[in-house]
């Protein structure tokens, strides 16, 4: 059953949304405290969202983005805002599509269930899923997962990003110029940012069992080692 995460903050709407997904099949996720809107996301991995441009707090596009750092799944924008640029604007930010309101749940029924197919289903790519592995440690980049041996993980997208760089690259340094540039390409992001994904990814790896894995090499970058296969 699939996961429809809806983020809308017109209860009428929100209800009707909800009673026609779950009439089809599917399982909603809806917010109500629209500060918590990645934490709700976080915590129930959808398989699509539904997204509002107006929201209290911040805007979609603002979700939106925030949603593309974490996970590649289908989103969708629905929205009262009708104009060309409201459009251009929710597909550079990391939509798939935008619906305009007033709309008919036949077409978003549609919409949703061409969007899990080309995600999930019969359009999804068939090629072999990647992976990267160093002594033992498996890196699945479409799964967002880190495995050792028996025990697995999840990883956001940015912690996956930053582990295929230092797996790749082990047991070379890789400098924090190459990996601002991996992780948020031409974005401008301060450097402390690096540092919490840094502090996040040692976090995740120390759950497998693997402290002191990644190394900051002064002046220079981070670096992978293998602690692990050194003490057996």
């Amino acid at each position: 059953m699939s996961i429809i995460m809806i983020v809308e903050d017109d209860p009428k709407i929100n209800q009707l949304l909800q009673e026609q997904l779950e009439k089809y099949g599917f399982q909603t996720v809806n917010v109500e405290h629209f500060d918590r809107v990645m934490e709700v996301f976080t915590q129930s991995r959808p398989d699509l969202v539904l997204l509002d441009v107006n929201l209290p707090k911040f805007d979609g596009f603002y979700w939106c983005r925030q949603m593309r750092q974490e996970s590649n799944c289908p989103i969708l924008f629905i929205s009262a805002r009708e104009s060309k640029m409201d459009q251009v604007m929710a597909l550079e930010n990391g939509a798939d599509d935008y619906i305009t309101k007033p709309f008919d749940y036949d077409v978003v029924l549609a919409k949703i269930r061409s969007q899990l197919r080309r995600a999930y289903g019969q359009y999804a790519p068939q090629e072999g899923e990647r992976t990267v592995e160093v002594a033992g440690l498996k890196l699945f980049l479409e799964r967002m997962e880190l495995s050792m041996y028996d025990t697995k993980i999840e990883l956001s997208k940015k912690e996956a990003l930053l582990l295929e760089a230092l797996m790749n690259q082990h047991p070379r340094v890789v400098s924090r110029e190459r990996l601002l540039e991996k992780l948020w390409d031409e974005q401008f992001v301060d450097e402390n940012t690096l540092n919490v994904y840094i502090t996040r990814v040692r976090g995740k790896l120390k759950d497998l069992g693997l402290e002191g894995a990644v190394e900051t090499v002064r002046g220079s970058g981070y670096r992978l080692r293998a602690t692990w296969e050194e003490e057996q």
